[in-house]
């Protein structure tokens, strides 16, 4: 399990399946219940969010392991790592300023063991990952009798109701009473 001062949840599912598309939806609704959020994406691509051209990524190629940029409205750390392999949840979390925020939600990571909504479309052909994974708190599909479940079942196409779920969710936790929720 990872180790947090504020809850962690993660949407896991393969790829196709529809998890930024549905977090873009989740956020409003999560945010308008007064709601801080935090978001940690996990890519298995080579990625890079500057641009060549930019001084800040001429800074970077040029041997800077670690660059970052900042402005009036943001900032953002470009760091350059040595290790081929696939990120650690908890390395990242380490990284997100956790005081100011109230949730940290995690696209991805679907192998680490913390607490996620699986994801699943009927027509993508893909396994389940529950049962085999005992941190899967919840469900969602686009086909509500493909299985039986003792952790509830949500309709990956009703962000209202993923939202509600979070909600209760979050105050089933220790975060209900430290934030009168």
């Amino acid at each position: 399990m990872i180790d947090a001062r504020i809850p962690v949840l993660g949407f896991a599912a393969f790829s196709g399946t529809g998890k930024t598309t549905l977090l873009k939806q989740l956020l409003p609704l999560l945010r308008q219940q007064g709601l801080r959020i935090g978001m940690i994406k996990h890519t298995h691509h080579d990625f890079d969010i500057d641009q060549p051209g930019k001084d800040s990524y001429e800074l970077r190629k040029a041997g800077a392991s670690e660059m970052l940029v900042a402005s009036g409205r943001r900032w953002a750390l470009m760091v350059e790592t040595e290790g081929s392999g696939d990120p650690i949840l908890q390395d990242m979390l380490k990284r997100l300023d956790q005081s100011k925020l109230d949730l940290i939600l995690v696209e991805g990571f679907k192998h680490e063991r913390f607490p996620k909504i699986e994801l699943h479309r009927s027509n993508l052909n893909k396994p389940r990952l529950y049962p085999d994974d005992a941190s899967i708190i919840a469900f969602a599909t686009d086909n509500q009798s493909e299985l039986q479940t003792v952790i509830p079942q949500l309709d990956l196409n009703d962000c209202s109701a993923i939202a509600g779920f979070i909600l209760d969710w979050l105050k089933q936790s220790n975060f209900a009473a430290e934030h009168r929720l």
